[in-house]
Parts: C-alpha cells; sequence; structure tokens
C-alpha cells in the first residue's frame, strides 16, 4: 500500500517544494518595498482616523505606535510574506492543478490556466473589495465608537494580523465560484444539488464568515451577505457546465404500472 502512495508523495513534496520556493523568492522582491506596503495597508486606518476624528493625516499617523523595540521589523517581515504569498499565488494554484491534473481527463487538463487566472483574480477582487469597501466601514465605525471614551491609540503589530486577516478571508470567501466550477467539471455537483443546499449553505456561510473574520458582527454581515450573493452566481455557473438532467413527467401508462 506504501509503495503505491509513494508515488504520489513524491510529486506532492514537489509541488509544495515549488510553492515554497515561489513565496521565499517573492518574500525578497516584497521586503525591498516594506515601506510602500506598509503604507498601503495602513492607508484604510488612517483615512479613517483623519475622517472621523476630523484630524490631518500627520497627526491620524502619530495615532499608530509600537510597543516593542522589535516590533517595526517583525511588521516589516509579516507585510512582506503577506505581499510575497499574494505575489506566488498563481503559482500556487498551478502547482495545485498539477498536482491533481493526472487523474483528470484530458479535456479537464485544459481548464488548467482558467482555473488558474480565474482563482487570482477572485481572490484579487475579495481582497480589494475588503480594502476599498469593508475596511472603511468597519474602521469608521469601531473609532467613532470608541473614540468619545477613550483616546485611540493602535499598535501597528496587531494592526497589520487584523488588516491581513480581512483580507485573506475575503480573497478565499471569494473563491466559491471558482470552486464549485472546478466541482461541476468534475461532474461531482449540479445546479439541483446547489439549490437543495441552499438553505444549509446559509448556515455554513455564516459559520464560515465567523471564522475568517474578525469577532465582530459588522464583519461577519459585510461578508457573508456577498457569499450569498457569490452562492447564487456559483449556481448560475454550475448550470451551464453541468447541469442536472430533467425530470421527464410520469406518463399515464407509468402510472398504471405502479398502480398495478
Amino acid at each position: 500500500m506504501f509503495d503505491d502512495l509513494r508515488p504520489h508523495l513524491v510529486e506532492l513534496r514537489k509541488r509544495l517544494g515549488i510553492s515554497v520556493a515561489a513565496v521565499i523568492l517573492m518574500f525578497f522582491v516584497m521586503w525591498s518595498f516594506h515601506d510602500a506596503l506598509l503604507s498601503w495597508i495602513t492607508q484604510p486606518l488612517i483615512d479613517a482616523l483623519a475622517t472621523t476624528a476630523k484630524i490631518s493625516r500627520k497627526a491620524a499617523m502619530g495615532m499608530i505606535v509600537t510597543r516593542e523595540l522589535s516590533e517595526a521589523f517583525f511588521v516589516a517581515m509579516k507585510v512582506s510574506f503577506f505581499a510575497g504569498l499574494l505575489a506566488a499565488l498563481p503559482v500556487i494554484l498551478s502547482q495545485i492543478w498539477l498536482f491533481i491534473a493526472p487523474g483528470l481527463y484530458a479535456n479537464e487538463k485544459k481548464m488548467m490556466i482558467p482555473i488558474v487566472v480565474g482563482g487570482t483574480g477572485m481572490f484579487l477582487i475579495g481582497a480589494a473589495f475588503a480594502y476599498y469597501f469593508v475596511t472603511p466601514l468597519g474602521f469608521a465605525f469601531f473609532i467613532e465608537f470608541g473614540s468619545a471614551s477613550f483616546v485611540p491609540m493602535y499598535n501597528i503589530g496587531e494592526y497589520v494580523d487584523f488588516f491581513t486577516k480581512i483580507l485573506f478571508g475575503f480573497g478565499l470567501a471569494f473563491e466559491l465560484p471558482v470552486f464549485c466550477y472546478f466541482l461541476a467539471l468534475m461532474g461531482l455537483i449540479d445546479d439541483r444539488m446547489m439549490k437543495g443546499f441552499f438553505r444549509y449553505a446559509i448556515v455554513l456561510i455564516f459559520i464560515l464568515a465567523a471564522i475568517l473574520t474578525p469577532p465582530d458582527v459588522l464583519s461577519q454581515l459585510l461578508m457573508a451577505v456577498p457569499l450569498i450573493i457569490l452562492y447564487g452566481i456559483s449556481i448560475l455557473i454550475v448550470a451551464a457546465v453541468n447541469p442536472a438532467p430533467k425530470e421527464e413527467p410520469e406518463t399515464l401508462e407509468d402510472e398504471e404500472e405502479t398502480i398495478d
């Protein structure tokens, strides 16, 4: 049994090695731009502080602090790794596909480029949705809620962790149509199955939103609602790729045979 698994384990190790090497390479590339990346990451918080507290951007930047001597260095590493992981995403998705491809038919193997491009694109769309829509609303709400009683001072390390969790959570969540497309291409699901699963999907979506977002209701709702819409879009995609066979109405002769 182990001899049968050995070639798959070797192939898996190869694909994982290439993926890790791509992430490490892009990490060093992005390290050269960590200052610009950190400015981009803190932009939503600075804008929210400046708008909500009605202060200048320079004063808003002064509210973002570090608590430890080495924190700025480790934050730069986190930011570079985060950007490197995003930059290496096409390589990671292609390696996942190449690991799965030997078990697919020839016509299914041709879908590598659309799935890799679609998966990367949907992840970036989800991250962009979080950056340009979710974080401005969320940050403005939390700043306004707490500023009446407390002086806001934000730790950069905690903020980067919070920010990357939101972006990765939304990026992964927006992969739903691509994932459903792949399963439909394999013949594992059809539109009738997805329609029948819709009630349970809503529950799972809210559970997933609670896991992938920070522990607040606003972020969970801002993820759950788009996911429900994406689930509806996924039904249309699956219906185009692998529609359920039409149920033929029972004829009079069939009904008579059933009665007999």
